[in-house]
């Protein structure tokens, strides 16, 4: 078993980590859905855009990207080691659909919850009310959540659309519904929408006043 488990650990690395790229990419790409017209805030790699850099990491686009892409992927592969196990079967929305849909609701709101609970905990712009931004984000992430159920549907829904061929690939049974999911986790669970949701440095790059 210790041998098998060796052998199988670069697999998953190599699974976990193609798993934090789409999902790096997806928030990235949410963020045109969501904010269509507004310039935002990545933090360090403002510089290599042509934008003003008020923070390197902290309360920018890039913290977001990475943590929660990384919380995802740590809860993903767990989640789907735990129900299949549960299952005896790999997990799979064709056959078995309350599962995945379970799953897809389960790994995103433990993922999102677990990078709220790191976001609480060491950024610097919560010092003095961590078990408050806490609580907030933890209910944010249960609104956001229940938001994402669709998600296991896109893929399906492409097939129906453009062909079991096209459904089969990584944009369209990976990306895709992990774009799609962010924009509504977000958008609903924090109001991250247009002109709301924007730290100090985009609302003014984008010429929107405080309230």
């Amino acid at each position: 078993i210790f041998i098998m488990s060796v052998s199988a650990a670069p697999r998953l690395a190599a699974a976990v980590g193609t798993t934090f790229g789409t999902y790096c990419l997806a928030d990235f790409l949410s963020n045109f859905i969501q904010h269509p017209t507004q310039k935002m805030d990545y933090g360090s790699l403002n510089r290599y855009i042509g934008r003003e850099v008020d923070r390197e990491f902290w309360g920018t686009r890039t913290q977001h990207i990475v943590g929660v892409a990384g919380c995802l992927a740590l809860t993903d592969h767990t989640s789907q080691a735990l129900f299949e196990k549960a299952l005896k079967k790999p997990i799979c929305f064709a056959k078995s659909p309350a599962a995945f849909v379970a799953h897809t609701f389960l790994f995103i709101f433990s993922g999102v919850t677990l990078y709220v609970a790191g976001d609480a905990a060491f950024n610097p712009d919560h010092e003095g009310k961590r078990m408050e931004e806490l609580k907030s984000g933890t209910y944010s992430s249960y609104v956001g959540s229940n938001t994402a159920w669709f998600e296991p549907y896109v893929a399906p829904a492409v097939a129906k659309v453009a062909g079991p061929a096209a459904a089969n690939t990584w944009f369209a049974s990976a990306l895709l519904p992990a774009t799609l999911a962010y924009a509504t986790v977000k958008g609903v669970g924090w109001y991250d929408w247009g002109n709301s949701g924007l730290n100090d440095l985009e609302m003014k790059m984008n010429n929107v006043a405080k309230k």
